[in-house]
């Protein structure tokens, strides 16, 4: 019997002489140059912004002559001598609280009449969707003043007046705009939704739990982790509020500061009236306090936010 040899397997190919491998460093270094734009655009639009902010927040700026540093004035005249201050933390503190639940809740229950919807799912979530893109455009705000003043379609339906000429309703009218652009979190809501898995409502429904049971005890907890971030996200961005109020008030905060809102203030003081230093402090109060208001939801989140995969509350 003749055998056949086999061909011995080729060696390992080798790194030609003179050729190496990329180190570490070289691999970082690569890295590195590929971030640099993020980078650099990072600390020259954002991080350099900052610290000139925070400076001048200690000085007296108004924008023509060189900033003067006054040390703690400008937070001490904020918190002591500025009853308007507090005003527009007021009035923004009740937007707050006004808006951000309606909105949620509105998007909340359009998400799920959209669940069970069998046709024309795709066309009205985007028809509901479509206000987000246009709220905060400054047409859609005068169109919204112009809804809510005297003779517009609001009081011509309701009698009620004009609502952006009247203390206790303006801030309201700004509010709605802002409920009405709830197509972000809905589209938001819509995907949690369809997470959630069928069989829940099947076995639900066979142990006799109505629709209103398995929404609390099956939707809500398996739906918290999304209705979570759309709590935060929403809050943020309802502190930092301005293109409505500015509009519906003419940039006033009218009527008697009813739509003073925080950042229609931090405008004032800064670019109508050069206070820049005492609105750059006015602007870092702002920041700090979003920042603990979120911590506090982030914190408060370990009671009801229900994740799957950790199987715990």
């Amino acid at each position: 019997m003749t055998t056949t040899e086999l061909p011995a397997p080729p060696p390992a190919a080798r790194t030609a002489p003179g050729k190496r491998r990329p180190g570490r460093r070289q691999r970082e270094g690569a890295a590195w140059v590929f971030l640099s734009p993020w980078v650099l655009g990072a600390a020259v639009l954002t991080l350099l912004p900052m610290a000139v902010s925070l400076y001048l927040s200690f000085t007296d700026y108004d924008l023509f002559n060189p900033p003067r540093w006054v040390g703690l004035r400008n937070y001490t005249q904020m918190f002591t001598e500025d009853p308007r201050y507090w005003r527009s933390v007021g009035a923004t503190l009740m937007y707050v609280v006004i808006a951000v639940p309606l909105q949620l809740g509105l998007a909340l229950v359009v998400a799920l009449a959209l669940k069970s919807m069998r046709r024309g799912r795709g066309f009205y979530r985007s028809a509901f969707y479509a206000p987000s893109l246009l709220g905060a455009s400054m047409s859609i705000a005068l169109v919204w003043r112009a809804l809510f003043n005297d003779g517009g379609t609001v009081d011509n339906l309701l009698g009620t007046g004009g609502w952006v000429n009247r203390p206790g309703w303006a801030l309201l009218a700004v509010a709605l705009l802002t409920v009405w652009q709830f197509g972000a979190p809905m589209v938001i809501f819509l995907a949690g939704l369809q997470q959630i898995p069928g069989e829940l409502y099947e076995a639900a429904s066979v142990d006799g739990a109505s629709r209103w049971r398995q929404f609390l005890s099956i939707t809500v907890p398996m739906l918290s982790p999304v209705i979570f971030f759309n709590l935060v996200l929403q809050t943020i961005q309802a502190f930092q509020v301005f293109t409505p109020a500015f509009a519906v008030s003419g940039g006033k905060g009218g009527p008697a500061d009813s739509t003073l809102f925080y950042t229609l203030y931090l405008y004032d003081r800064g670019f109508v009236a050069s206070h820049m230093g005492y609105a750059s402090a006015m602007a870092w109060v702002l920041l700090i306090v979003i920042g603990a208001v979120t911590a506090v939801l982030f914190r408060t989140s370990r009671t009801w936010v229900f994740y799957a995969s950790e199987g715990d509350r």
